[in-house]
């Protein structure tokens, strides 16, 4: 197995800037999500570290090797892309054999191997079938046991479950998860699905323009964002984020309501941060403030108000057996200790 270790890594097209001088230690046998929205730069990313686009800038190191001039057949990486790219007129057999058999493996090995992986992924039983005779997922797991097959010093896979239903998905992440545990290889995982990031990332880099903003596991992105984007990116619903200033230890919206007590200096302009669990709903009059609600919505496992302070909307989280009008009047407090305060013009988080 190996490390990937990118140094100063840039991609540049013309004046278009895909990878902007990033920096990047993926350890050995970890499971590192890219995250971030299209264009952000995450599957430029893989195809460097692929040999699929050459870097403008910066180097590639995967274990103990600079890796930029490698073809990607020598780079010992195995690829699963978001279509599932079978052959239709092989058997599952010989699509997963088929990256042994262009490697001159010899015959003898080539059927434990192709077993093994195709019983890691749970398709034993379909090895005589042809693709079209697969459902969504069982195709997307014929491509990750193509993958297995070689296996490689690290995985590289981009958005790989894009392309399935979200009940599928559901199940698919589970299998990844199991899986990723099983191999321990290295493994790079590019995705624009914050769900997928959380559930599978032993760290997640979350991108923006091509620059990593922030780098950790799903617990410190989402409890601990470092900037605005990274705080508005990750969580569904996204975290709530109010412009207003603190007076006195207490912040104000724009137009001067007040929300909550705040222990802060005085600030002129700042930008309050909370999330939809962190706003305790109650009956009007019994909160920090009454707010009219702007729509109600049910999901079964929860309840969710979107209301408004002053001409801002935020959303709320309460229970599930709630049931409230559109125009209902309820009492929110904020929960004093899951606070975030960001500065409005550098976006940086500012630590209380």
């Amino acid at each position: 197995m190996a490390e990937v270790i990118l140094k100063n890594l840039s991609k540049r097209w013309g004046d278009f800037v895909g990878v902007d001088n990033q920096s990047l230690d993926i350890h050995d046998k970890e499971f590192l999500v890219l995250l971030g929205p299209s264009g952000c730069g995450k599957t430029t990313t893989m195809r460097m570290i692929a040999g699929l686009e050459e870097p403008t800038s910066g180097e590639i190191w995967i274990g103990e090797r600079q890796v930029n001039d490698d073809l990607p057949k020598d780079r010992d990486v195995a690829m699963v892309f978001q279509n599932y790219g079978l052959y239709p007129h092989m058997t599952i057999f010989d699509n997963i054999a088929y990256p042994l058999k262009v490697r001159g493996t010899p015959k003898a090995e080539i059927r434990p191997r192709v077993e093994r992986a195709a019983a890691q992924v749970e398709l034993t039983q379909f090895l005589d079938r042809k693709p079209k005779a697969l459902s969504g997922g069982q195709r997307q797991r014929v491509a990750l046991a193509r993958a297995i097959v070689r296996t490689p010093k690290v995985f590289l896979m981009d958005e790989p479950l894009s392309n399935l239903d979200a009940k599928l998905r559901v199940t698919m992440r589970a299998e990844l998860k199991h899986l990723s545990r099983e191999l321990k290889v290295t493994t790079v995982y590019v995705t624009h699905d914050q769900i997928e990031a959380m559930t599978l990332a032993d760290r997640v880099a979350v991108m923006k323009h091509g620059i990593i903003q922030q780098l950790g596991t799903p617990d410190e992105i989402y409890n601990d964002p470092a900037n605005l984007f990274v705080a508005g990116f990750i969580g569904s619903p996204a975290m709530n984020l109010v412009r207003g200033r603190i007076e006195g230890g207490q912040f104000l919206t724009e137009d001067g309501v007040k929300l909550s007590p705040i222990a802060s200096e005085d600030r002129s302009e700042v930008v309050l941060g909370v999330r939809a669990d962190d706003i305790n709903v109650h009956e009007a009059g019994e909160g920090d403030i009454d707010a009219p609600i702007y729509a109600f919505e049910n999901t079964g496992e929860a309840s969710f108000l979107t209301v408004e302070w002053g001409d801002q909307r935020v959303i709320a989280r309460g229970d599930r057996h709630l049931r409230k009008d559109q125009d209902d009047v309820v009492g929110l407090s904020l929960n004093p200790d899951h606070l975030y305060l960001f500065d409005p013009n550098t976006e940086k988080r500012i630590r209380l």
